[in-house]
């Protein structure tokens, strides 16, 4: 859709997407689509990270599916995007936490791979054999490995992807020899199943799933490493010797935060994004089989899976980042509704003490990135003072009183979730979305 070169083509109610970028976010491209305002987008995506990572030849660290134009998005708006279905058709991934080997890469081993024996950055490679130097430069034959393995596992899913269980040398290498087949790779998908690393460093390890999205957000407005496209990863681009080299300035102004690795973005929730470029470009990719608070490894189990969204323009929204609407049961306990016995309660209260009204309250999750923890908790706190139009200091307090401060990834990526008076929320058109998930 939409490079200015002719006129639009018509919306549509559903777009599948089959298509992938070379890991570069990049407005200057066309869109797929456009989608209408109120439909559907259908997708099957790659996994992230580690494929990637061992796949020279992109130049970010995910594989993430071209952007789709929404019909009606105009920059300063936002994109509420309701999860629908995340689905694992992986039947195996691998991953681990990783080192980067000196010499292998021009600033940054995301965005700017190279074999240091012919000095091509971003060679075309292949795969030769199993394990750690299976990535073969097509011009040299030299192993390429940007990042290692330190410690590592694969895992196998069993039919109904409720559970995992990682395995021993034996099978991780039977799997690896077929690789693309058990990391079930889409058809489009350009990366190395790092099932060709076959690392077996911690067997029989039984693995509970809850897949989400790792990347799930809107276009930023300068070409951008698609793994980059938040404050904590986008930090590394500052100053940098390579191509995708950019500013703390430009890094503020033209991220938006896509790249979250929060476990609570899945089937169910609700995510607002912020609209940097016109039909905003949703995009999606890295999908996790599960992860923990922190991603404290670096990488999780990236899979190949199915995504259904429905997407909804937002007009005038406030924030440069994202919004999250979790399911109930993700919510902290003291960000959760109160029960109609609680409110009762503080009705009794209310009476005792003469307060007059007691204040309808819904849940929301601000998104925060930053080059560190600290830095991120007050981006999230200076975002939700500005989406709520009160000071930073009320929102510590409900955030202490009537939530907390979630860690989506180590270094930079947090969400400040707590109870905001609804009346707020209504005034910049998310009310709504708190009714329809919380049954407000």
């Amino acid at each position: 859709m939409p490079d200015g070169s002719n006129a639009a083509p018509a919306s549509r109610r559903s777009v599948v997407v089959q298509e992938f970028t070379n890991s570069v976010l990049d407005p200057n491209e066309k869109m797929l689509g456009p989608v209408e305002d109120g439909g559907t987008i259908i997708a099957n995506t790659a996994p992230g990270c580690w494929g990637p990572m061992i796949t020279p030849s992109l130049r970010g660290g995910h594989e993430v599916t071209k952007p789709v134009y929404v019909e009606g998005a105009e920059v300063g708006d936002g994109v509420a995007i309701r999860i629908r279905d995340i689905t694992v058709t992986s039947i195996a991934t691998a991953s681990g936490h990783d080192s980067s080997p000196e010499g292998f890469c021009l600033g940054d081993p995301y965005v700017a791979a190279r074999c240091p024996v012919c000095d091509t950055v971003w060679p075309e490679t292949h795969i030769e054999g199993v394990g750690q130097e299976s990535v073969k430069c097509d011009a040299c034959g030299n192993a390429v490995k940007p990042f290692e393995i330190v410690h590592g596992y694969t895992v196998t899913f069993d039919e109904t992807r409720t559970v995992g269980l990682t395995l021993p040398k034996e099978a991780a290498e039977t799997i690896a020899k077929d690789a693309d087949h058990y990391s079930a790779l889409p058809d489009e998908s350009r990366q190395h199943s790092i099932l060709n690393f076959a690392p077996s460093d911690m067997p029989g390890t039984l693995i509970r799933m809850r897949p989400f999205m790792g990347q799930l957000g809107t276009c930023p407005s300068m070409p951008m490493p698609d793994s980059h496209n938040a404050g904590d990863f986008g930090a590394f681009l500052v100053g940098a010797p390579h191509d995708y080299a950019i500013t703390a300035e430009q890094l503020a102004e033209h991220k938006t935060d896509g790249h979250m690795d929060i476990d609570a973005v899945r089937a169910g929730s609700i995510l607002v994004a912020p609209v940097k470029v016109p039909g905003a470009g949703i995009y999606m990719g890295d999908m996790h089989a599960g992860q923990g608070d922190g991603e404290i490894a670096g990488h999780t189990m990236d899979v190949s899976g199915s995504v259904t969204l429905q997407v909804e323009v937002v007009k005038n929204y406030p924030l440069d980042g994202p919004v999250l609407f979790p399911l109930e049961e993700d919510l902290p306990p003291l960000a959760k509704p109160f029960s109609e016995a609680e409110k009762a309660k503080g009705q009794r209260l209310a009476t005792k003490w003469g307060v007059s009204e007691i204040e309808p309250l819904a849940p929301i999750s601000v998104i925060g990135t930053a080059a560190n923890l600290n830095d991120a908790i007050e981006n999230g706190l200076t975002r939700a003072a500005k989406l709520l139009d009160v000071t930073v200091a009320e929102i510590r307090n409900r955030a202490t009183v009537n939530g907390a401060i979630e860690i989506g990834r180590a270094p930079g990526v947090i969400q400040v979730t707590f109870l905001a008076p609804l009346a707020k929320l209504d005034a910049v058109g998310l009310g709504d979305y708190a009714r329809e998930q919380y049954g407000l």
